[in-house]
């Protein structure tokens, strides 16, 4: 029960980071791509330490989910490189999880 409150605080805190720093890259704030390469960090982390499911349909969608925090560690790769493909990598990202979300709440 514990490891399971500890991975979502470190979830909605990765979160709030990735947020933070693609939003604060809109003002040309310095720290933006720590603050978004720190979230997907922690994002791909959680999602790295989810326990494997026994349904198919389940394990996919977590390796999408996984795919999604390595899209996101590529757009905060394209963001220190102040190009501007990091916000495709994103939007990508974003719609996975989305995706993933949905589905899986479905299947549960």
């Amino acid at each position: 029960m514990r490891r399971e409150t500890t991975r979502t605080a470190l979830f909605v805190l990765s979160g709030a980071l990735a947020l933070t720093g693609a939003v604060m890259h809109a003002g040309y704030w310095a720290y933006a791509p720590y603050l978004l390469a720190a979230g997907s960090a922690g994002i791909t982390v959680c999602y790295m330490a989810v326990p494997r499911a026994a349904n198919f349909r389940l394990r996919r969608l977590h390796r999408m989910c996984v795919f999604a925090g390595t899209l996101m560690i590529a757009a905060s790769v394209f963001m220190f490189m102040s190009r501007n493909e990091w916000v495709v990598f994103l939007l990508v990202a974003a719609l996975l999880q989305l995706y993933a979300s949905v589905a899986g709440r479905r299947e549960e």
